[in-house]
C-alpha cells in the first residue's frame, strides 16, 4: 500500500505552522500583515491545487503575487477615475 498524499489545504495549514516562529518574531503590525498573507494563500487554495509544481511554496508566493496585482490594479484605477 502506498502512502496518502495530503491534500493541498492540508499541506498549506502543515507549511504555515512552520512559519509560526518566524510570525511569532515579527512585530505586531507585521504579524497582522504576515497573517493576511497566509490568509491570501488560503482563499487560492483551489487554484493552487491545481498547480503543478513540486514546491508548496512556489503556489503560495503566487497566490501572494496575484492578490498584490489585484490590489495594485484596483488602485491605479481608481487613481484614474479620480483625475
Amino acid at each position: 500500500m502506498g502512502k496518502t498524499v495530503e491534500s493541498y489545504r492540508m499541506a498549506l495549514d502543515h507549511e504555515a505552522q512552520r512559519w509560526n516562529g518566524f510570525a511569532r518574531a515579527l512585530r505586531k503590525e507585521d504579524r497582522v500583515v504576515f497573517d493576511q498573507l497566509m490568509d491570501i494563500c488560503r482563499n487560492y487554495a483551489s487554484a493552487g491545487s491545481n498547480a503543478t509544481r513540486p514546491v508548496l511554496f512556489e503556489a503560495l508566493v503566487m497566490s501572494i503575487l496575484l492578490h498584490q496585482q489585484k490590489t495594485l490594479n484596483n488602485l491605479e484605477k481608481n487613481q484614474f477615475a479620480a483625475h
